[in-house]
């Protein structure tokens, strides 16, 4: 099992920046690789950036250069540096880790808002 925390979610003006933290716990040596995803009001769940252990990284078209997910495995934690956001970025931000038999585990989510 691996028990998700995220933080730093919030409201800011468009053009704004916000950094979103998770903290992994558990059976962290199992994860395979790790991401954040966001929901907007009616919409579905989608995926923003994902990062592999080996570091590689891909990103939601609409975030990319914009958005940047690292890692520090020392400290189990994963972040999205998120610059010029935009108002239609703004949704319920979740991480989520995939571990290597296919398990997938989420966070409660946490809330940004970007304001025109």
């Amino acid at each position: 099992q691996v028990q998700l925390v995220e933080s730093g979610g919030g409201l800011v003006q468009a053009g704004g920046s916000l950094r979103l933290s998770c903290v992994a716990s558990g059976s962290i040596s199992g994860i395979s690789y790790m991401a954040w995803y966001r929901q907007a009001p009616g919409e579905r769940r989608e995926l923003v950036a994902r990062c592999n252990n080996g570091g590689s990284t891909n990103y939601a078209d609409s975030v990319k250069g914009r958005f940047t997910i690292s890692r520090d495995n020392a400290k189990s934690m994963v972040y999205l540096q998120m610059n010029s956001l935009k108002p239609q970025d703004t949704a319920a931000y979740y991480c989520y880790a995939n571990d290597y038999w296919g398990q997938g585990y989420w966070g409660q989510g946490t809330q940004v808002t970007v304001s025109s």
